[in-house]
């Protein structure tokens, strides 16, 4: 994961702070904190992040293209312009079924 330089107090448009890369997934932290982190990421075309769980809830926030987001075995297709809360504890996927950008926020506690 890329840590990047988001400057507090400076104006920016995630769709324009990370890019797509053929084949992988880009990701950045924005925000790290003890409580909780924010992370940009972009994939391409047929990238996934396989099943997996986290302690914690997780928002991700659909900026551009859309996903398919599967959450304890249901599939979710989410947008640009959509978000969707992932539960903590609960087994979740997310597959690019075209290039897309989202924000994931996760919050500990």
């Amino acid at each position: 994961m890329e840590k990047s330089n988001f400057e507090p107090g400076t104006v920016f448009t995630f769709r324009e702070k990370v890019d797509y890369s053929a084949d992988g997934i880009v990701s950045k932290r924005v925000i790290d904190r003890q409580v909780g982190n924010v992370t940009l990421f972009a994939f391409d075309e047929g990238q996934r992040l396989s099943e997996h769980s986290a302690p914690f809830d997780a928002m991700v926030q659909v900026i551009d293209g859309e996903a398919e987001i599967i959450i304890n075995k249901v599939s979710f297709k989410v947008s640009a312009g959509e978000t969707i809360i992932m539960p903590a504890n609960i087994p979740h996927a997310v597959n690019a079924t075209v290039k897309f950008k989202m924000i994931l926020t996760m919050l500990k506690g």
